[in-house]
C-alpha cells in the first residue's frame, strides 16, 4: 500500500501593518489637538486646567509645557463710580490751588498774578511815602517803583559820618523804624545796596570804596534784622563801591547823590525765576 504525502500549500506572506503604529499615533495627537482648541475656545479656566493635565498625564506621564498655559480671563476696567467722580471734581481745585500756592510761596494759599504783586508793590511804596512826610525825611530818602521792585533810596549824610561805615546813634532809630516798613505776608526778598563817590579813601580799615560801600550795606542790614519779625535768609548785602552812579561826580551835589544806600524789595515773581 502506497501512501502519498500531501504536500501542504504554502500560505501568501503575511501582510506587513508596521505603518498602523504611526497612523495611531497621528490619530492619537489629532484628537488631542482638537481637545485642546475646543477647550481653548470655551476660554473656561477650570476646564483648560483638568484637561492640560490629563493631557500631559496620557501622553507624558508627567507634567508639560500645557501645565502652566491656562488662560487668563481678560479683566474688565471698572468704571468710577458717581460718588468717586464727584470727590475728584472736588479735589482738584484744592490740588491746583495749592500747587500755585508754592509757585508763589503764599502760606494762605492765594495765588498772586504779576498785576496784583505790582499793586501789592505800590501800596508798600505808598505807605512808605506816608511814612517819609510823617517824619519830614523827604530830602533825605525817596522811593521808586520799578520793574526790580520797589527801591527806598537813603541818602548821604543821615545814616553815616563821612568815611565812616557806623551807622550813627541818631540813625538807629531811623532804621529800626524801616524795618517795620519792610514787614510782609509772605516775605520778600530785599538787597541792601551800598553805593559811594569816585573819592578814594584812605584808611586803613577801608582801602577801596568796595570796602567802604560793603560795610555799611552789610551794617545797616544787621540793625534791619534785629526786628524778629524779618526773615534773614530773604536778606542780601552788596557793595558797589563808585561803580553805580546816579549822578555826575563833578559836582558837590552830585557826588553827595551817589553816596546812598539802597534797599530793593523784590517782586514775587522774580523770587520764582
Amino acid at each position: 500500500m502506497v501512501f502519498k504525502l500531501k504536500r501542504k500549500k504554502k500560505h501568501d506572506e503575511h501582510v506587513d501593518e508596521s505603518w498602523l503604529i504611526p497612523y495611531a499615533d497621528i490619530l492619537t495627537l489629532l484628537l488631542a489637538l482638537f481637545i485642546v482648541l475646543y477647550a481653548a475656545s470655551e476660554v473656561n479656566s477650570q476646564k483648560f486646567k483638568e484637561i492640560s493635565n490629563s493631557f500631559n498625564n496620557e501622553l507624558q506621564g508627567g507634567t508639560g509645557v500645557l501645565e502652566y498655559q491656562t488662560p487668563v480671563e481678560p479683566m474688565e476696567p471698572e468704571e468710577p463710580t458717581t460718588e468717586s467722580a464727584d470727590s475728584m471734581e472736588l479735589a482738584e481745585p484744592d490740588a491746583v490751588e495749592a500747587e500755585d500756592s508754592e509757585l508763589t510761596g503764599d502760606s494762605t494759599g492765594a495765588v498772586m498774578s504779576a498785576e496784583e504783586d505790582f499793586e501789592a508793590l505800590a501800596e508798600q511804596q505808598k505807605k512808605i511815602e506816608s511814612y517819609i512826610e510823617e517824619k519830614g525825611l523827604s530830602a533825605r530818602l525817596e522811593t521808586e517803583l520799578t520793574a526790580k521792585g520797589l527801591i527806598l533810596k537813603i541818602k548821604d549824610g543821615i545814616l553815616y559820618s563821612p568815611g565812616n561805615a557806623t551807622v550813627t546813634a541818631d540813625a538807629v532809630t531811623l532804621v529800626e523804624e524801616i524795618s517795620e516798613l519792610l514787614i510782609t505776608n509772605p516775605a520778600r526778598d530785599i538787597f541792601i545796596e551800598g553805593h559811594t563817590d569816585n573819592v578814594p579813601t584812605n584808611s586803613a580799615e577801608f582801602p577801596s570804596n568796595w570796602e567802604l560801600s560793603a560795610a555799611r550795606a552789610i551794617n545797616f542790614m544787621k540793625i534791619l534784622l534785629k526786628n524778629d519779625e524779618l526773615e534773614p535768609q530773604k536778606f542780601s548785602a552788596t557793595g558797589y563801591g563808585e561803580y553805580r552812579p546816579i549822578a555826575p561826580n563833578d559836582t558837590v551835589k552830585g557826588r553827595a547823590n551817589n553816596r546812598r544806600v539802597e534797599v530793593l524789595i523784590s517782586p514775587y515773581e522774580q523770587q520764582d525765576d
